[in-house]
């Protein structure tokens, strides 16, 4: 058994010397190994290299970093965001008399909107975990154009802002309220969704109306 062992291994050594040529000796190995390995620098291009200090997320390298906020002021923080759900008028109605089969369709958006935000930093990988103080949201049926309005707001008292965290309520609403409702309908449409207001921290309070 050990002899045939040895006769096949021998014959592979064989067979793949005629495809890849002559195996290398253990001297040429070693010299192999005192070559030194050139590593290209990390290319960052002129026109992204000339923005790298204005975006907080990019190191000096041009390489994707988490910030840290540590220096930073505690100080009370508010985020407002916003979205737009276009249903059609036929699940709108549906939605309306509440008659969509998974159930209250607002209802259940709603708590989706509030948890999304509390996850918001296990979805968006350089999202500071935050502590949340409050999160709102709220759905409203707009019957002029067959659409849910959804607005979500953050709050916190700590060192970085927590415009993601509304950002992410409105966003995850919105598609509970596509899920709640695709069966009736492929139709539906998320749009719009926008940071309204922020405040707190070093930059001065901001409003999308301004």
């Amino acid at each position: 058994m050990s002899r045939y062992f040895f006769s096949f291994h021998i014959f592979c050594f064989q067979e793949m010397e005629s495809v890849f040529g002559d195996t290398l000796s253990s001297s040429d190995l070693s010299s192999m190994n005192n070559v030194p390995i050139a590593h290209e620098p990390h290319f960052i291009p002129p026109q992204v290299s000339k923005h790298v200090q204005g975006l907080t997320h990019i190191n000096s390298g041009g390489e994707a970093q988490m910030v840290d906020v540590s220096s930073k002021g505690i100080s009370k923080r508010v985020a407002i965001a916003g979205c737009k759900v276009m249903l059609g008028k036929k699940v709108f109605d549906m939605v309306s008399a509440n008659q969509i089969a998974k159930g209250d369709v607002l209802s259940v958006a709603r708590i989706a909107g509030i948890n999304g935000a509390k996850q918001t930093s296990n979805l968006i990988p350089l999202c500071h975990n935050i502590s949340l103080t409050h999160v709102r949201v709220d759905l409203t049926l707009n019957e002029k154009d067959f659409s849910v309005e959804i607005e979500g707001e953050a709050a916190s008292t700590g060192k970085t802002g927590v415009e993601m965290e509304a950002m992410t309520a409105v966003t995850i609403a919105g598609l509970t309220v596509y899920d709640m409702c695709k069966a009736a309908s492929k139709d539906i449409r998320i749009m719009d969704v926008q940071l309204e207001h922020k405040s707190g921290g070093k930059s001065v309070e901001w409003s999308r109306e301004q």
